[in-house]
Parts: structure tokens; sequence; C-alpha cells
């Protein structure tokens, strides 16, 4: 017994207290029992009873951990699962099985507890972190006077035998159970920063499927037993399915250390030495911040080389260590495409940010018409879709879209008004809701009159039209009022207006908001 164990069973650190006994929940680190705190070594010497989870084959890693800290006198409560990855004929099926086993267990625990006893249960890792003990724990420690020793993770340990940071400065570590759905897995690989997939095994060929799909597999590394014997790391894309045991882990470690550790002047030599074909993704943000991202889009904007796009719409990305940005007026929609084709064709992974869904009056057709030309055929281009102004507003006003409808821009400056007066007049006739985008701004003051005129000859004066300015940032605002009585002097460039059709209804509620929605049926004649 060491100097350290002599003194926990001297002091009573691990005592019974006043005839009551003492639940621990020792966490034994990643399976190295040298990475053990010094205080689960005191806890597990003083017990007087050492529980351990095990499978049916008995066999159990937590005890083997420990094995050297434990007496002779100690009683031992193995707990053994009765089922693990097996069918049951359990009649609540796997869960209730596991339920009945949990309190069960606990019970035989209890006992112990009641008798006096200190009780410790082990478990790899750390207790509250997917840990076994943590079912112990939910049924008991309100019970009974309870300490919980936090112990070294497996995703810790991986890290440190792949020699990689998991995170750095403001990136996002997500962990992730292999158990999740694919699809699943998939979007919040493409919308993190780092991660750590752990639950491997049978999971494996759908984690590396997401992998793959989110664009991440490149990235990932693989460790199987860390600190363990049998130790094994690689990449993940190189690890054979078939050898890859549960007690393994999926790392996409940390881009900022992987910038960081680049050569001086690496990144100019890259950009003067064309390294073949990069990609283009054009980026919808959403009518507003990050609320409004989706999973692939904030893991595109990430994983980009060089961001370019419109002053404003860059502002709402984060910047990031290593990234370049390529900020411009929002009046040169083919410069930029042609700026982000370039840079591409120098091998870059280049996104293009554009606000809302970028194929709806933004930057997906200007980048695709130059990627058209002859320069630029080869060049990979996607366009990864957002949530448009359009939907946004209709969404905070109720539903006023939730029949057919028409998007309109009462935008003079790429197409003549006398197109959009036939445009207006068309979808007014055939008794369409309408979104009007760019409906005004400093130099267009006329048209929100014009086109206000030119529904009145179709709609009735009371129908609803929604003004909804900056929605999703800090000056949002909805309104609605009557067509007869819409101002043009309300609408600025940051307003859409939502027109409703001859259906459209404007109810105030109970609690005293109002709300606007288009029947899903029409009347028939």
């Amino acid at each position: 017994m060491s100097v350290s164990e002599q003194q926990a069973t001297r002091d009573g650190s691990v005592a019974a207290t006043a005839g009551r006994g003492r639940l621990y929940g020792v966490g034994l680190g990643p399976g190295d029992p040298s990475l053990m705190t010094v205080r689960a070594v005191e806890v597990i010497v003083g017990a007087d009873v050492i529980a351990y989870h095990s499978a049916r084959h008995g066999r159990s890693i937590a005890r083997s951990i420990a094995a050297a800290h434990l007496r002779p006198d100690h009683i031992e409560e193995a707990l053994v699962y009765p089922v693990t990855t097996e069918s049951t004929d359990h009649p609540g099926g796997y869960r209730g099985a596991l339920d009945e086993f949990y309190e069960s267990a606990a019970a035989r625990l209890a006992a112990h507890l009641d008798a006096g006893r200190t009780v410790a249960v082990i478990s790899e890792g750390d207790p509250l972190f997917y840990g076994s003990y943590q079912h112990m724990h939910k049924r008991l420690a309100h019970r009974y006077p309870t300490e919980v020793i936090p112990g070294v993770t497996s995703i810790s340990a991986a890290a440190a035998r792949l020699g990689k940071p998991l995170a750095e400065a403001d990136e996002v570590l997500t962990i992730l159970p292999g158990t999740l759905p694919e699809e699943e897995l998939t979007a919040r690989l493409a919308s993190t920063d780092t991660a750590v997939v752990m639950k491997l095994g049978r999971t494996f060929p759908a984690v590396r499927r997401a992998m793959e799909r989110s664009g991440r597999l490149p990235e990932a590394r693989y460790v199987e037993r860390a600190t363990m014997s049998g130790e094994r790391t690689g990449t993940l894309a190189d690890i054979d399915t078939d050898t890859v045991p549960y007690f393994s882990v999926a790392v996409v470690p940390s881009r900022v250390a992987e910038q960081s550790s680049s050569a001086p002047g690496a990144e100019a030599d890259e950009a003067a030495a064309p390294s073949g074909p990069g990609e283009v993704l054009v980026v919808g943000t959403g009518p507003a911040g990050p609320l409004w991202l989706t999973p692939e889009s904030r893991g595109a904007l990430a994983a980009a080389e060089d961001l370019v796009g419109y002053t404003t719409y860059l502002d709402r990305v984060p910047l990031r260590p290593g990234q370049r940005r390529h900020a411009s007026d929002n009046k040169v929609e083919s410069e930029r495409a042609e700026l982000a084709l370039d840079l591409a064709r120098r091998g870059r992974r280049v996104a293009v940010v554009s606000g809302g869904d970028p194929g709806v009056f933004a930057m997906a057709t200007a980048v695709l018409e130059v990627a058209s030309q002859d320069p630029y055929r080869a060049i990979p281009v996607r366009v990864l879709p957002g949530v448009t102004a359009a939907n946004a507003a209709a969404a905070r006003a109720g539903a006023p879209l939730g029949h057919d409808y028409a998007v309109i821009s009462l935008s003079d400056r790429l197409k003549p008004w006398e197109v959009i007066a036939e445009r207006l007049h068309a979808a007014a006739s055939a008794d369409l809701a309408l979104a009007l985008y760019n409906p005004g701004s400093r130099s267009r003051t006329w048209q929100v009159g014009k086109a206000r005129e030119l529904l009145l000859e179709h709609r009735a004066p009371d129908t609803p039209v929604i003004l909804a300015r900056d929605i999703g940032g800090p000056e949002e605002s909805v309104r609605t009022v009557r067509l007869a009585d819409l101002d043009p002097t309300q609408v600025d460039m940051r307003t859409l207006l939502i027109v409703g059709s001859s259906q459209t209804q404007a109810v105030r509620r109970d609690d005293g908001t109002e709300v606007v929605w288009t029947p899903r049926r029409y009347p028939e004649g």
C-alpha cells in the first residue's frame, strides 16, 4: 500500500457518515491505471464496497484498471448487464430490461449503504460522461451522501494520443454518440468546428458515411482503446470497418491548430502556385444572424479558405484564423463572382456569402452565369440554400403564404418598370398572395405607391399587407395594414411586403397578437 493509500485509510476520508454509508462515483480515466487521480485511489482504498459494471462475460474493464488498489477484504459487487447489443424478450423491450437492471443494482447498493458501508462505483473515463455510474447516481444520490470523483475522459486521451488540439480560440467542440441517426450525425458534423464521435463499433459504417457526406472525412482521425493495451490510431478513411470495437472514437481536430502549424509564408506560396481546381460554394445565410443558418451552410463557411461577398453579409460570419475575406459593394455581383471563380482556379475553397437564399434575387445566378463562361466551366460550383426573407417574414406574421403565391422584386435596376407592372397585374388578377422584395430605397421612392394603385385594381381596400422590416435583426418590426392604407414613406430597403390574396385573414387573438394566414382550401367557383 502506498503512503497516500495508508494516509487515506488513517484519516477516514471515505468513512461512513452517522451510521449511513457514503456513495462515491469514481472515474478511473481512459484505461491506463497511471492516469487515475490521487483522489480516485484514495476512495477505492478506503471504501468498504467496490461496485463495477460488466457484460455477461463477467470481465470488467473498470475492475482491471483499479485492480492494483483492491484489498482482499473488499466486498465486490459485479453489476452484470442482462443485455448489451443483443435482443431481449423482456416485456418492456431493451429499455425495459435495462431499467429493471438499474433498479435492481441500485437496490443492492442501497442495502450496503443502509448498513453503513461506503460504496465506490468505479467506471472508466468520467462517471458523469456517458458513464454507467450515472444510472446509480440518479437513483441513489438524493438518498445518501454522495461524492463524484471526476476522471480523464476518452476524449482527452484520444486528443493526447493523436497529438492534435481539439479546439482553439472560438472553435466549438461537439461531442456526438455514434448511435444517432446518420442524417443527424451528418448535419451536426457539417455545422461544427471540431467534433468527437463516440460509441463506434457497429455504428462505424454510418459514422464514416456521415463524415464523408458532411465533407469532414479528410480531416477525421481514429483512436482505438486510447492508453490501453492494443491502442491504435490512424486516419479514419483508412480504417477497416470490420475491425472497429466499441471502445474507439472518431476525432475531427482543430482547424485553427492545423492552420497555425503551417510554415510561415505557406499561404502566400499556395496563392501563387495553383494546386488544381478548387470549389465555389454559394452560401445562403438567411435573413439575419446565425440562428437562421442551416447546418450545411454553417459548415461550409467554417471550412472555406476564402469568403467573398457584400460587406454587410460578410460581417455576419465569425472571423476565423487563416481565412481570407474579400468584401465588396452590393452592386458588383459579376465582379464578385469572377473573383470567387478565379480563386477556385488556384485551388482555393471559396464561399460566396449571400443573404437569404442565394437563388432568390441573390448571388447564385451571378456566379452560375460567370461559371458558364469558357475560363470557368471546369470549376465545381454548388449552391447551398438558406431561409428566404419572404419565408422568414411570413413565419413572423403567421402563414400569409399558406396557399399559392408569387415573389416579385419591385426594383427596376435590372429590369424595366413596365415588366414589373405587367407581372403585378398578372399575379394580382390570378388572386395570388404576393411577396414583394426590394420595395423601396433612398433612390427609389415611388414604386410602392404605384404598386399599391395597381393592386387595388384587383384587391379589396382591406386586403392585409404585412410590412416586415429587419426580420431577425435588432430592429425587427412586423406590422399589418390595409392595402388602401399602405404608406410608401413607411417602407425602406430593409422592408419586405407581403400582400394577401382575397382569402387571406387577419385575426387578433386573445393575447393581443395579430396573426395573418391564407387558407389552403380555395372556394370552388
